[in-house]
């Protein structure tokens, strides 16, 4: 297959996990129909017979129309199609899981409204990355496939019909997480004009939580903010909005809802490593002795945390990808993920940021009247984080070799490559990692406190820029 370098423009829109591109001068309806007619004949495994395959879309204004092209070009192999419709990932993860069916999310998550995209999963929800399936799916998208030609359409095409989900989504997150016998919570949800405007309102419903909405209704334009909580400018409102009312705590979702992040009663980030801790703790309480999956970049917290309650810790690289490929491999019943990502075996290994809320305030309405959310997680909050930081180089690689040869080599250095370089010292770590699709690396520091983790996050900064020839470019942190 031809490198990523060399490939036309229709399959530079197949990343790493997804599809994803500027709409329509990226990704048309014409593209997206050719990748329905590959997505059939990929999970159609050569059968003769073809259970069907789920469709959900988000609310940008571009998804019904990629929606119905991606339709076409499902039932142009003569397969069915499934339409959810409006959907949030985990409500297609869902669908996906307790139906048994293939299925494909039309979202650009939490891009800008311009752009839009495709997730696509196995039955049972197994994900679909570029070893997966997406490399194969690029061959059918590149003129440069010839042995791959353009196949006529079956004889008898498959059909469309409309099911709608979310009802029973709903009743299977309450069976999970029950929110009966809390103390009375009440919680701002900014769902940034996103997917959780459709699916927050009806999981709390009936419950001892009152939701305080912000931008919960559906527009794709996103014309409030966009729906990227990774972006800490997006959560601004929120904040405000959480001390201004006297909430016990918000939550930020991004535009498909597959993520979750948690500001505390007094507007202040609550780090996705330190829901990690909480979510862990539930679960090894309910399953004693499991493993609990979480990434390098996680807070060194985490694995401290599964310990301390008898469970075993299992360290992944990045990626969605890596982390359920590790639960089925390790039987583990939780993942956590630095950027905001929480799957659930019992959610058929995928990520869900509805859940992982449901989690939290469970959590916290089980604790005494007044208890605050920041006290709720302090103990999982252990060390002090830079974020990631992201320079421009123009030879990742090269950077990467030189910055082992720099610190590798200081006395009492433990050096790792599970996902890029990581460096581990007594009392501090950090790793640097390539970007999958831009020439950047990204610097994630950890250290025992604010100053000695300013300290190395600075040194290795001026590192990277020395050796780039390039000043160290901070784009956003992530905690």
């Amino acid at each position: 297959m031809p490198s990523h370098a060399a490939q036309p423009r229709t399959s530079a829109v197949v990343k790493a996990y997804d599809i994803r591109g500027l709409v329509p001068e990226e990704l048309d309806a014409t593209i997206v129909r050719r990748v329905g007619r590959a997505f059939a004949e990929l999970t159609g495994d050569g059968a003769p017979a073809h259970p069907g395959v789920l469709v959900g879309r988000d609310a940008r204004l571009s998804s019904p129309e990629l929606a119905g092209a991606f339709a076409e070009g499902v039932t142009s192999a003569g397969v069915d199609v499934i339409d959810i419709g409006l959907a949030s990932t985990d409500l297609l993860y869902f669908g996906a899981g307790s139906m048994n069916l293939p299925g494909a999310m039309i979202t650009a998550s939490h891009n800008p409204g311009g752009y839009n995209g495709i997730k696509l999963c196995r039955s049972a929800a197994v994900p679909v990355g570029w070893d997966t399936g997406l490399s194969w799916i690029a061959e059918q998208l590149d003129a440069t496939a010839p042995a791959e030609p353009e196949r006529a359409p079956a004889a008898a095409p498959g059909s469309v019909t409309r099911h709608d989900l979310l009802d029973a989504f709903v009743a299977y997150l309450r069976q999970l997480v029950p929110l009966d016998g809390l103390r009375d919570l009440r919680v701002v949800v900014d769902a940034g004009n996103g997917m959780a405007g459709l699916t927050v309102q009806p999981v709390f419903a009936d419950s001892a939580v009152t939701v305080d909405g912000l931008y919960l209704e559906l527009d794709g334009t996103f014309p409030n903010h966009d729906a990227n909580p990774l972006d800490s400018s997006t959560l601004v409102d929120l904040q405000a909005r959480v001390v201004a009312t006297g909430a016990d705590l918000g939550l930020a979702f991004d535009g498909d809802a597959d993520r979750c992040f948690v500001v505390d009663e007094a507007g202040a980030l609550v780090s996705p490593s330190a829901i990690t801790g909480l979510i862990a703790e539930r679960e090894l309480a309910r399953h004693p002795g499991a493993s609990i999956i979480h990434n390098l970049i996680t807070s060194k917290a985490v694995p401290e945390v599964i310990v301390e309650n008898g469970g075993v810790p299992v360290r992944t690289r990045v990626g969605h990808s890596y982390i359920k490929a590790t639960m089925a491999r390790t039987g583990a019943v939780f993942g956590g993920e630095h950027s905001g990502h929480f799957y659930f075996a019992d959610f058929w290994k995928a990520d869900s940021g509805l859940l992982a809320a449901m989690h939290v305030l469970a959590a916290l309405g089980q604790t005494p009247l007044g208890t605050p959310a920041s006290r709720l997680v302090a103990d999982f909050e252990r060390y002090s984080r830079s974020g990631e930081v992201n320079s421009t180089v123009a030879d990742p690689a090269a950077v990467l070799v030189a910055a082992e040869r720099e610190f590798g080599g200081r006395e009492g250095m433990d050096i790792d490559h599970l996902d890029g370089l990581t460096v581990q010292a007594e009392d501090w770590w950090f790793n640097l990692r390539a970007s999958n699709t831009e020439p950047l690396l990204r610097l994630n520091v950890e250290a025992g406190d604010h100053e000695q983790m300013m300290s190395v996050r600075d040194e290795v900064l001026a590192f990277v820029a020395a050796h780039a020839g390039e000043e160290p470019a901070q784009t956003r942190s992530r905690s």
